[in-house]
């Protein structure tokens, strides 16, 4: 990424997307509106909400962070029973107004709205097949491919174009779809990426409520049912609840790195906690790289739960050493080039006391370009450890992901070109240890028959229609 380096080395990973649906209760734009807030970790660059009151949709959606997208004024604007919420962070198309989600339509079939998490690897083949047959597409995102296969499809029904169009698809999706008077969402056959179902009581009985991941339920009370399958589609209105399978699932490819990084830690993913299985990961770091230390630091905030794994297992004392100011906006004006690390210091500042002369194990969850553990390293240096050990309680990422993840092209991996002791060279850490591909599967509960790891083993699970022409759009968008 040449023209913003400084986000690209404190987003290596950008957050993904988040999606939330509410059929049958009076305030199902304020329902979604908590539910997005509980998501906001998900995608920080955008949000919407599109309501139906039976017989038309509205909608609203802008630039930036969802609390302040919807004040009291908007959300009293949008009446309605029905709404689905999301809130982005691109991985595919364009940072700008014109990709924020919900897409809104009206077409044969009706009013439509549409939002999704995820990837469709063959959107650029049917992006180009819907142009040559007159398609006129208002945005660059992927998204935008599902409403124009539904509005060209011959089915008469809502479910039947949506599941004629899903067939067509390829990657990974996490779906919701607004008509007037229903809601459908559908995931694609893998289960790339979370959707769960959730219900609660209201004024006008049982509410049906979708999400990306069960911390949005917590926020509005909602009750677990259990997730949506791979390859189900799901259906609500007025005559009640309909699920079933659009395709036969296929094996499931659950993307490990919500477990690793995305999902909050307060929330269940793929059937398991992911503070539970952050643990693990740390308790089996340390299992698999033990060193000689006085403390365990945390790089917070997604280190946290795995160094409290390692402290655990290896007796050694946990302490926050490192403090995260969590209200750092995205935009700033940087001093001169001569102050060193200045946008990890405007994130985070070593409590000297607890690090100063001791021999210190830093965990973060990840390694990916390099630079900002780089710059990390030296911070706690700076304020006088001793030693410093880095431990990363994931793989070595070597390949890039086509499934919703944002992560940079393989060139820009250090993993991918460096060895381990390169790598360690390069932050300059006095030692530098990996969890295995087998440690974290076994902190999973999962392996390449159950989970996704291609970012760690380059061993995509699905064809990758179209790729050339995705990296080189991605490598365009990220020059803008």
């Amino acid at each position: 990424m040449k023209t913003h380096d400084l986000r690209a080395e404190q987003d290596a990973f950008r957050d993904e997307c988040g999606v939330v649906a509410v059929f049958g209760h009076p305030e199902a734009a304020n329902l979604a509106y908590l539910a997005l807030h509980g998501l906001q970790h998900r995608g920080q660059e955008s949000a919407g909400i599109v309501v139906s009151d039976g017989e038309q949709l509205n909608q609203h959606k802008a630039m930036g962070l969802v609390q302040g997208i919807f004040t009291r004024d908007v959300i009293e604007s949008l009446p309605g029973h029905a709404a689905i919420g999301h809130t982005r962070y691109s991985t595919a198309g364009d940072s700008a107004m014109l990709n924020a989600q919900p897409f809104y339509v009206e077409c044969s079939k009706g009013p439509l709205a549409v939002a999704h998490n995820g990837n469709l690897t063959n959107a650029i083949e049917l992006r180009d097949q819907l142009e040559a047959s007159g398609s006129i597409f208002q945005a660059t995102s992927d998204t935008e491919v599902v409403l124009h296969l539904m509005a060209r499809s011959s089915e008469k029904t809502l479910r039947h174009a949506l599941r004629e169009s899903l067939l067509r698809l390829e990657g990974a999706y996490s779906l919701v779809l607004l008509g007037k008077d229903r809601i459908i969402v559908a995931r694609d056959q893998r289960g790339f990426r979370p959707l769960v179902y959730g219900t609660l009581e209201g004024p006008m009985g049982t509410a049906h409520v979708f999400a990306s991941e069960t911390c949005a339920f917590d926020l509005i009370e909602a009750k677990l049912v259990g997730e949506v399958e791979p390859g189900e589609m799901v259906t609500v209105s007025a005559d009640g609840v309909s699920r079933e399978n659009f395709a036969p699932p296929l094996g499931r490819s659950h993307c490990v790195f919500e477990h690793v990084y995305f999902s909050r830690p307060d929330s269940v993913v793929f059937g398991r906690s992911v503070e539970e299985t952050r643990h693990e990961m740390g308790k089996r770091l340390a299992v698999e790289s033990p060193v000689p230390a006085d403390c365990v630091v945390p790089v917070p905030d997604s280190g946290v739960s795995a160094a409290l794994g390692y402290s655990a297992e290896s007796g050694i004392p946990y302490q926050p050493g490192l403090i995260r100011n969590h209200y750092v906006g995205r935009t700033f004006i940087e001093p001169r080039q001569e102050i060193r690390s200045f946008g990890v210091k405007l994130k985070l500042n070593p409590v000297r006391y607890l690090i100063e002369g001791k021999r210190v194990i830093l965990v973060d969850d990840s390694l990916v370009r390099g630079t900002t553990s780089r710059k990390i390293v030296q911070l706690v240096r700076d304020f006088g450890a001793s030693e410093v050990h880095l431990r990363i309680s994931c793989p070595p990422t070597m390949a890039p992901c086509y499934y919703g993840v944002d992560t940079p092209d393989r060139d820009e991996l250090i993993a991918s070109s460096k060895t381990l002791e390169e790598i360690r060279e390069f932050t300059g850490a006095d030692s530098l240890a990996y969890l295995s591909l087998e440690g974290l599967q076994q902190a999973v509960h999962g392996d390449e028959e159950s989970h996704c790891f291609a970012c760690y083993t380059g061993r995509y699970p699905t064809d990758l229609v179209g790729i050339e022409q995705l990296v080189h759009d991605r490598q365009k968008v990220d020059r803008v």
